[in-house]
C-alpha cells in the first residue's frame, strides 16, 4: 500500500485542516486551515480547540492518533473484516499508519468528516438479502469463510461495534441493520427491539427503530439526516478514552454534556440515560456508546444507541462507573447528579420515573435482574 505523508480533512467539501505525522511516524499532527479558523468550528473542543496551533496527538490510547479521527475508523466487527480483507490483498495491517487507515475510509465513513486522498481497495457491491448477509457474517466470524470479508466490509459502511451490521436505505430513510454474533441467541434482534421500546417508555431519546423480517433490528441513522451528513463524536473521542481499558465515570459524562451543550435539560437527559443503564442492567455502557452531534459549532446530545441487556458487563461491573463504583447504588447516582447541580430531589424523581416504568413491565418482559436488587 502506498505511503501517505499528508491527509486533507474535509467537512461538506470544505477543508478543515491537514493531518500529517511526526518525523518518527509515531504520532499524528493536525493544524486547522486558515479559512476554517475564520468561519468554522472546533471539531473536538477539548483536544483540538479552534486555534492556529500545531496539535500533536499523544501516543496513547489511540496509537498516535487523535480521538476524533479514530472515531472515523471501523472498530470491532468492521476492523476485523478490514484486516482480513487487507491480508487477502497482501497488505500487513499491523504496519499501516493512522493516515493510511483513514485514507481507506476516505469519504465513506460514519459522520461528516472525510479524508483525501482516498485509497480504494477492491470491494464487491453485490445486492444480498438480510438472511444471506447474516449467514455470511456467521461464517466469517466462525473462521469458516474468508472470501466474503470484502463484501461484508463494504456493506458495513465502516460502522463500529462488535456485532455485524449493514447500511440500508428504504422509503422511510437510512438505517443501520444489526445481525447477531456467533454468541447471540437467534431472537437477539427482537430482544433489542423490546429493550429500545422500554428505553423510550422511560423517557430516553432513541432513534426510530424497527425490525426487518421479524428478526433483524434496525436503527435509523442519526449521523445522516435529510441527505446531510452530521458531525458526530463519541465521548471516547472527545475525552481520549479507549474502551480497551474502561475507566470513564458518569460524573465526567455529565460534566462533558454540560460543557458541550450548555443546556441543563440535556444534562438531565444524560442523567436519565445513566439511571436507565444502571436499573435496566446495560453494563456495556462504554465510552463509544455515548455520542454528541455538532451542527456548525452547536453541540447536543445524540440519541441513545446500542441499548441491550448486558448483565455480565466487565467482570460483572459497568464499563462506565458511577461515583467510582462499577456496581453503583442509587446513592452513587444522586451524588454524581449533585456534582453537576442536579438537586438530590430532582435526581430521585428521574430515578423513580425510570424505576417505576421498568417495574411496571411484566416480569417476562426483559425484567432486569439489576432492578430487583435496587428496589
Amino acid at each position: 500500500m502506498n505511503s501517505i505523508s499528508k491527509l486533507f480533512v474535509k467537512y461538506h467539501g470544505r477543508l478543515v485542516g491537514e493531518l500529517t505525522q511526526t518525523p518518527d511516524g509515531r504520532r499524528c499532527v493536525f493544524c486547522y486551515d486558515k479559512e476554517w479558523l475564520a468561519s468554522g468550528f472546533s471539531i473536538s473542543p477539548l483536544d483540538l480547540p479552534l486555534k492556529s496551533d500545531l496539535f500533536i496527538a499523544p501516543e496513547q490510547p489511540f496509537w498516535g492518533n487523535f480521538g476524533i479521527f479514530e472515531d472515523s475508523l471501523p472498530d470491532g466487527y468492521g476492523r476485523y473484516l478490514l484486516n482480513r480483507m487487507l491480508r487477502q490483498q497482501g497488505i500487513d495491517e499491523s504496519r499501516l499508519t493512522p493516515l493510511q487507515r483513514l485514507s481507506i475510509v476516505g469519504n465513506a465513513g460514519m459522520g461528516a468528516l472525510c479524508y483525501e486522498p482516498e485509497t480504494r481497495l477492491e470491494t464487491a457491491t453485490e445486492t444480498l438479502s438480510f438472511d444471506r448477509l447474516q449467514a455470511m457474517a456467521l461464517e466469517v466470524l466462525s473462521e469458516r469463510n474468508e472470501k466474503d470479508s470484502a463484501l461484508l466490509y463494504y456493506k458495513s459502511g465502516n460502522s463500529g461495534g462488535c456485532r455485524p451490521k449493514c447500511l440500508y436505505h428504504d422509503a422511510e430513510g437510512d438505517w443501520l441493520v444489526k445481525f447477531r454474533h456467533t454468541y447471540d441467541p437467534k431472537d437477539f434482534g427482537l430482544t433489542e427491539y423490546r429493550y429500545n421500546e422500554m428505553a423510550r417508555r422511560c423517557g430516553i431519546e432513541v432513534p426510530d427503530f424497527k425490525v426487518f423480517e421479524g428478526k433483524y433490528f434496525a436503527s435509523r441513522r442519526f449521523d445522516f439526516v435529510d441527505g446531510e451528513r452530521l458531525h458526530v463524536a463519541t465521548a471516547g473521542a472527545l475525552l481520549n478514552e479507549s474502551i480497551t481499558y474502561p475507566k470513564l465515570d458518569y460524573k465526567t459524562l455529565l460534566h462533558l454534556t454540560g460543557f458541550l451543550t450548555q443546556d441543563p435539560k440535556q444534562v438531565e437527559a444524560m442523567f436519565r440515560l445513566m439511571a436507565f443503564n444502571v436499573l435496566a442492567d446495560n453494563k456495556d455502557d462504554h465510552a463509544k456508546n455515548f455520542s454528541f452531534i455538532c451542527r456548525e459549532g452547536h453541540w447536543r446530545l445524540a440519541p441513545a444507541y446500542d441499548l441491550t441487556p448486558v448483565p455480565e458487563g466487565y467482570h460483572g461491573e459497568h464499563a462506565t462507573s458511577v461515583n467510582g463504583n462499577g456496581k453503583p447504588s442509587i446513592e452513587d447516582m444522586l451524588i454524581v447528579g449533585e456534582s453537576i447541580r442536579i438537586p438530590r430531589k430532582r435526581g430521585m424523581e428521574i430515578i423513580e420515573s425510570v424505576r417505576s416504568t421498568l417495574y411496571d413491565r411484566p416480569r417476562n418482559y426483559l425484567f432486569p435482574a439489576a432492578l430487583s436488587s435496587l428496589l
